[in-house]
């Protein structure tokens, strides 16, 4: 089965997929998700269905690793030397106009997971365990420098606390997330709750 999915995704090329992930992305900024079809990816790509669903299984998965393919950098990849700059870096891997264009565009999606358990799925499996797997490894890597200490509870809430920034900024102030905005939030929160 591993193999014949692995036969049939090496008939897209990586700049087909960043095409496809592309208009998907657009697509949900327009209409929704519960509006996106497979129907409308199919016709916005010039690509069949049954291609999409061969290669995507269905709408929730598509969506979901559309999502992480826009993802501009891996946070694990980050190594400033200290866990301040890596979370300052990070804070800066997209520029406040695209933040406010996916911090608007995951909004709409967190309101479609809540009637969707096959979104939910997707949304864990190809972004929340991926996100929190790589925050674990900047953590580590500030543990092995003497930054933090490894029994440190609020390790295991890192994940919670930067989500929790992109929703309250909105919701609190009526303002999206920005550069500066996360980089404070950081100092204020996050360094200090982790004792660093």
């Amino acid at each position: 089965m591993a193999e014949a999915a692995t036969v049939r995704r090496s008939r897209i090329t990586p700049e087909r997929e960043a095409e496809l992930y592309g208009a998907v992305l657009d697509l949900l900024r327009e209409v929704g998700y519960d509006a996106l079809t497979m129907d409308a990816v199919a016709a916005r790509t010039r690509s069949s269905k049954a291609t999409l669903y061969r290669q995507w299984g269905g709408k929730p998965e598509l969506v979901a690793k559309a999502l992480r393919h826009h993802k501009r950098i891996d946070p694990a990849e980050i190594d400033t030397g200290s866990l301040r700059g890596d979370f300052h870096a990070m804070a800066l891997r997209e520029d406040d106009c695209s933040m406010e264009q996916d911090t608007a565009l995951m909004r709409s999606l967190v309101m479609a997971i809540h009637s969707n358990p096959e979104l939910l799925q997707a949304f864990r499996e190809w972004l929340i365990e991926p996100e929190a797997a790589e925050i674990r490894k900047v953590l580590q890597r500030a543990v092995e420098r003497g930054e933090i200490r490894t029994d440190n509870p609020a390790m295991d809430y890192v994940l919670h606390m930067l989500l929790g920034a992109f929703v309250a900024r909105n919701l609190i102030d009526g303002l999206p997330p920005t550069q500066e905005f996360l980089r404070s939030y950081v100092d204020a929160v996050v360094l200090p709750a982790l004792g660093a």
